[in-house]
């Protein structure tokens, strides 16, 4: 028995696992301590694996952090494809996108907060964190103008977009931290953002 102990604990494991093993202790800790504070020693603690080990696969701790980045911006990416369909409406669009938006949040706090609130602190990603910001504001912008009925002469859709962004992304934050569930914050903000694409006040 004790053979067979020693042998399961000495197994290599495959380098795919060891490295998604390595991107969520690195995760854990980049939320938990912010990157600036964030150390490789942490990190490597974390992991339960020595320091040159995990310089062996992340050459520095921006290349572990981008890592990072990488495969929690993909993971958002294919949880809010849910509002890709055609035939939702605007308004049902934004409303799943919202609430596909929100639910990553709340099963995914570590990974929201690097990919907010770290990446944007961190001047090498910033600028690509601002131009997702940039995109997602053009396409909100143009949910609310195929939704509006009636739009007010020179109603400006990309200043709506600005405050709604801003707003969600506040919204979401609430969720990070555990003040808000999902299901309140979508709910709040489309009761916020139904003004803009129904073009005047009425109910859903």
């Amino acid at each position: 028995m004790v053979k067979e102990k020693v042998a399961t604990r000495g197994k290599r494991l495959p380098r795919a696992i060891r490295e998604q093993q390595m991107l969520d202790s690195a995760l854990k800790v980049f939320s938990l301590n912010g990157f600036h504070q964030a150390s490789m020693d942490a990190i490597a603690k974390e992991a339960a694996i020595s320091k040159p080990m995990l310089y062996l696969y992340y050459g520095s701790k921006d290349e572990l952090f981008a890592a990072c980045l990488h495969r929690e911006s993909g993971r958002f990416l294919e949880a809010i494809s849910k509002g890709g369909d055609p035939s939702l409406s605007p308004r049902e669009t934004l409303e799943v996108t919202l609430g596909a938006v929100l639910e990553f949040v709340d099963e995914h706090r570590d990974a929201w907060r690097v990919l907010v609130r770290e990446a944007s602190s961190v001047s090498a990603f910033a600028q690509d964190i601002n131009q997702s910001r940039e995109t997602l504001v053009g396409l909100t912008a143009d949910l609310l103008r195929a939704g509006t009925k009636e739009p007010d002469e020179g109603q400006d859709f990309e200043l709506m977009a600005v405050a709604l962004v801003g707003a969600g992304e506040a919204v979401a934050n609430r969720v990070a931290e555990g003040g808000l569930n999902a299901s309140a914050a979508t709910d709040a903000i489309m009761g916020l953002a139904w003004l803009g694409l129904s073009g005047r006040k009425k109910e859903s």
